[in-house]
């Protein structure tokens, strides 16, 4: 059984991460998973320290369990890329773009990037939608998920700024199809009270807030079985 440990949406709660480990150095575990968006929040510009805390929790993390799988999210790579949106921090730019660069390289080759897969399981930020695959791959039979998989990391953002990209598409509640249709697909990017499982799709960003600060959801952490395509509450 492949057992992942997942780690929703942050956006600069450097706490996940000790909260993590505490459940983590208490159960086997094959992967751990974090889905992105480690940066940005609701009126958190100029907290600077915030973002600093939050990316150094993080690096610490990810070399105290190389295993981790890091899937890159559109408030993360914004500030690479320099595409600017909702939250994005200018007096934190540099800070950000420092911090997501020491947590790629202290990753092992291919344990940084968009789209994952770990047995019958894609992770991803947003979600692999069919429409992103058409348009890209056409009707993506000519090519196996794993190269396309491969080719989706190596995009920019002419690729994948778009509505329906891995690291921006919103497929709950059925508005976009999925693909492939024989992988469970783990993804965050949109705001839940608790985890959906909803067919093919496990929605898990639990963590985020409304702008007071209020939690939208039940910020509980989930073990994933990647053979079953099943999850169990920590």
């Amino acid at each position: 059984m492949g057992k992942a440990f997942v780690i929703p949406d942050v956006h600069l709660k450097p706490w996940m991460f000790d909260q993590a480990s505490r459940i983590i150095e208490k159960n086997k575990f094959d992967h751990i998973v974090m889905l992105g968006d480690l940066v940005d929040d609701w009126n958190q510009q100029e907290n600077l320290d915030l973002y600093r805390q939050t990316l150094q929790a993080a690096l610490d993390f990810v070399k105290r369990y190389p295993e981790t799988i890091f899937c890159i999210g559109n408030h993360d790579i914004s500030y690479l890329w320099q595409e600017f949106e909702s939250g994005y921090s200018f007096e934190a730019g540099d800070i950000v773009r420092e911090g997501i660069n020491k947590i790629m390289y202290a990753l092992p080759e291919g344990h940084s990037g968009f789209i994952h897969r770990i047995d019958n399981v894609l992770f991803s930020h947003a979600g692999l939608t069919q429409f992103f695959v058409i348009k890209r791959f056409g009707q993506g039979g000519l090519i196996t998920i794993d190269d396309m998989i491969g080719f989706i990391n190596r995009m920019g953002n002419d690729e994948l700024w778009t509505h329906d990209s891995p690291i921006w598409a919103r497929p709950q509640f059925g508005r976009m199809r999925l693909y492939p249709r024989d992988l469970l697909q783990v993804v965050g990017h949109t705001p839940m009270e608790k985890p959906l499982h909803e067919g093919r799709l496990l929605s898990l960003d639990t963590f985020s807030t409304y702008q007071n600060g209020r939690p939208i959801g039940d910020q509980r952490f989930l073990w994933v079985d990647t053979e079953k395509k099943k999850e169990e509450y920590c």
